[in-house]
């Protein structure tokens, strides 16, 4: 179970039962329940070559009204660290309440803005949950090169479906799925549809404008995102604070892909080594090595090699 606590003021809003719909009263400055303000993502930094999943508690109003359920993601497109997708859930009859939170699409806010944002939204646990994956860019990349390839499409369908599934187990009374699109929509909401054929899916591009509880999502998702770069520690010993925001067109990104490379061993476990910009400096500065050819019977007398490690290597390697 995840704690945090408020920094700042908090607005809680309520209604009164005979104008429920209509009527939001601001309680007070301070949550009944304070929990710490700062996300704690260090199962993930301890062990940042795998995924991770973290989770707030579950408002019991969720598990005896009907839920919206939003879905998005942070982190697709950079060259390092985690991509993390997260939901955000609320009753139904409560879905303005979590526009109320200052909610919009994460990427229109300033770091600060979104942690004060998150705050809010944790604190109000009362009515609000969340939960993330953090998917490792080993995992990515590793994927990625597999035999079948597994898209970074499908990978991102995975996290969320298996998001969506993880609430509904938790007790979640999912009615409402709304999701940032990854690929065609229509073809994405037909797939969703087809595996809860129980619950109204909206499948839709700029979903994080237009629904607050995917806007919520997208908050979350971000502050993980940006934290887990920020706490990002080298198992491989590497020494550097400064990477940048991650995109291959930022110069700084840029610089520390030319400067942690190892000619032999590769990038450190922060790059996706998968990316077009990292094999380019691969291609460049690694030692090239050539993988001999063997016929068929020298095959079923050696030991398999595992094809993943076979694919992981081919590209680190050469």
């Amino acid at each position: 179970m995840y704690n945090n606590v408020s920094n700042g003021t908090m607005f809680v809003y309520c209604r009164k039962a005979k104008t429920r719909a209509q009527q939001r009263v601001k309680l007070s400055e301070h949550p009944a329940n304070p929990q710490p303000s700062n996300m704690d993502l260090t199962n993930y930094t301890k062990n940042n070559w795998k995924n991770t999943f973290l989770d707030s508690a579950i408002p019991s109003v969720c598990k005896e009204q009907p839920c919206v359920l939003g879905v998005d993601e942070a982190g697709r497109g950079p060259v390092l660290g985690p991509m993390v997708y997260g939901i955000c859930f609320c009753p139904v009859t409560r879905h303005e309440d979590l526009k109320s939170t200052g909610v919009v699409d994460s990427k229109t806010l300033k770091e600060e803005d979104r942690e004060k944002i998150f705050d809010i939204i944790h604190n109000n646990n009362d009515f609000i949950g969340w939960s993330l994956e953090i998917i490792s860019p080993v995992y990515i990349s590793t994927n990625m090169y597999k035999r079948p390839k597994v898209s970074l499409n499908e990978i991102s369908h995975n996290s969320a479906i298996g998001l969506i599934k993880r609430a509904i187990s938790a007790g979640v009374q999912v009615s409402e799925v709304y999701v940032d699109t990854v690929g065609p929509p229509e073809k994405y909401e037909a797939k969703l549809q087809e595996i809860f054929p129980t619950l109204k899916v909206t499948v839709a591009k700029k979903a994080d404008a237009l629904y607050p509880c995917v806007s919520g999502a997208s908050i979350c998702a971000k502050v993980a995102r940006d934290k887990a770069l920020a706490e990002w520690e080298f198992p491989e010993g590497t020494e550097a604070r400064n990477w940048g925001s991650g995109y291959p067109g930022d110069p700084v990104t840029k610089n520390f892909l030319q400067n942690s490379l190892d000619p032999v061993f590769g990038f450190p476990g922060l790059v996706r080594f998968s990316w077009s910009t990292a094999e380019k400096i691969m291609d460049e500065k690694c030692i090239p090595v050539t993988w001999k050819n063997t016929d068929e019977e020298e095959e079923e007398n050696n030991t398999p090699i595992s094809l993943g490690i076979f694919c992981c290597k081919t590209k680190i390697f050469r």
